[in-house]
């Protein structure tokens, strides 16, 4: 019995790259709690320069540590750590960007520090911004490991690869689903339940746009489900809750589902029935 799990583990584990085990998923989601929690529980503006040195001194070395599961050389893992740290400030920056966007569309908000410190949708976008610099850095697995990390606290999944432009607001935003190859521009606006997807799921079309583009300003409501590569969505236009596209969209347009009212004669007659009924008691 033994031998033949050997065996099996041992096949199994034939010819792969990378090993990581459950133990450093949980490394890598604690450590980009901790960039998340730094930048936005507190302003890095007013804290201490010593502070703010030993924090990405700290950062730097356990970033490192989880690298050398994927390098075995030091000098690659210190050079890749410090170039994303390096790139800390560009994700702040649209962060922010982000934040005011969220802050100016929901009315519900009154504070800025609201966002950073409850907001479900402003911390899948951070974690998307996180993941997508390690993408363009072509670090394997992490990025993924966060992407699954995001959906596990949010609900939310927004592929790494996926371009996403300034000022993102997602609302609510449960069961949200970015595929890879969208391309999003400045100023959208997604609620929940919506799918940017493909028409086709082959392995053969790994390399190719599968997913739409949705240019700038597009608001799109509750549940709409948005198909295919060459499916673009114009600037301005607005997607009404529930709809279904395959085809592009011009610029300034609005999608909706005609709403059908049909009024109940035949209730309307008990109603008034009862109501004389109960009176005259």
């Amino acid at each position: 019995m033994r031998e033949n799990l050997h065996s099996l583990l041992k096949y199994s584990f034939k010819g792969r790259k990378y090993f990581f085990n459950f133990s450093y998923q949980k490394e890598i989601f604690s450590l980009f709690e901790e960039i998340f929690n730094f930048l936005f529980n507190r302003s890095p503006f007013i804290i201490e320069k010593s502070i703010f040195r030993e924090f990405w001194k700290k950062m730097n070395k356990r970033f490192c540590k989880i690298l050398s599961k994927i390098y075995k050389n030091t000098l690659k893992c210190k050079f890749i750590s410090q170039k994303f740290l390096e790139k800390i400030p560009n994700i702040y920056e649209k962060l922010i960007f982000d934040a005011k966007a969220i802050s100016q569309f929901d009315p519900a908000i009154d504070i800025l520090e609201e966002i950073f410190l409850s907001h479900s949708g402003f911390f899948a976008i951070a974690f998307y911004r996180f993941s997508h610099e390690l993408w363009n850095q072509k670090i394997p697995l992490i990025p993924n490991i966060i992407y699954n990390f995001t959906r596990s606290k949010t609900g939310m999944e927004i592929n790494p690869e996926a371009c996403i432009g300034k000022y993102l607001v997602i609302d609510h935003g449960s069961g949200i689903v970015i595929g890879s190859s969208s391309c999003i521009g400045n100023h959208v606006k997604i609620y929940q339940g919506v799918t940017l997807g493909a028409i086709k799921v082959k392995k053969s079309l790994a390399n190719k746009k599968r997913h739409p583009t949705i240019e700038d300003n597009v608001i799109i409501y509750v549940g709409s489900i948005i198909l295919g590569g060459e499916t673009v969505i114009g600037n301005n236009s607005i997607i009404g809750g529930k709809s279904w596209i395959t085809e592009s969209i011009p610029p300034f347009s609005i999608v909706s589902q005609k709403s059908i009212i049909k009024i109940r004669i035949n209730e309307i007659a008990k109603h008034f029935a009862n109501s004389r009924k109960n009176s005259s008691c």
